[in-house]
């Protein structure tokens, strides 16, 4: 997709509009009638235990499935009728690595940004500003393979952001990461997403991820429990700290 056909939407477009997805699986519904809005700069956290759905909303935000109900609009482009403009404007950092580990960092996130259609020269350009960010620009020419898992993981976020899109998708992002790396990730993204302005959906299972989010949203069995702040959430479940409130909307 030609960088010319991006950020020719009206500013009164939300970056992600989801409305009433559905989608079941050999009879077993993983998502039901769930709405959700992004607007620019929002932070949302997606809390859900393991099977709540999550990953299903992510295939579908990604075009990977489609629903079999509902619509999904990237920066006012229908993702069923308008796919390439639609993802075009999206950034994913999937569950599972996605780096090829035997080439280098440079090579690729130039791969990215060809895929992209971006000029080699600003290609160049948005690589190293987003590898100076994060303090990864002596690892240019490195192989993955050399890299933490922590800065892999930071290399596939620089990866999904160079394009510039509207919407960042982060799912599971920080699963096998020790401590101190899922810390430095959380931050990269809070620091990349404030320069760039972009609406992130972070999906977890861990409490501790959404505690600065702009707003949460609890997903249960498919089903939409909480949305809005974490202090809503707080004062909605009754409970004194976020981990007694997930638990109590997600009990059996």
């Amino acid at each position: 997709m030609s960088p010319q056909l991006r950020n020719t939407m009206p500013p009164s477009v939300l970056p992600l509009q989801a409305q009433s997805l559905t989608k079941a699986y050999q009879g077993h519904v993983a998502l039901r009638e769930l709405s959700l809005n992004l607007v620019p700069g929002e932070r949302v956290a997606l809390l859900g235990p393991n099977g709540a759905g999550k990953s299903t909303l992510m295939q579908l935000l990604t075009g990977l499935f489609a629903p079999d109900s509902g619509s999904i609009q990237i920066m006012g482009h229908d993702l069923r009728y308008a796919a390439p403009r639609a993802l075009a404007h999206l950034g994913v950092v999937f569950q599972q690595p996605a780096l090829d580990l035997d080439l280098s960092v440079q090579a690729n996130l130039r791969f990215h940004t060809d895929l992209h259609g971006l000029p080699r020269a600003l290609a160049d350009q948005r690589i190293h500003e987003g590898l100076e960010g994060l303090g990864l620009l002596p690892n240019l020419r490195q192989p993955c393979r050399a890299l933490s898992g922590g800065n892999r993981r930071k290399i596939e976020l620089v990866r999904a952001l160079l394009h510039r899109p509207a919407v960042l998708l982060m799912d599971e992002a920080t699963v096998g990461l020790d401590p101190a790396s899922r810390v430095q990730l959380l931050q990269a993204v809070q620091d990349l997403q404030s320069a760039q302005g972009v609406a992130t959906l972070w999906a977890t299972h861990l409490v501790e991820e959404v505690a600065h989010a702009d707003r949460v949203i609890v997903l249960h069995k498919g089903h939409m429990r909480h949305e809005g702040r974490v202090g809503d959430l707080l004062a909605d479940t009754g409970q004194a700290d976020l981990q007694s409130a997930f638990l109590s909307l997600t009990r059996a």
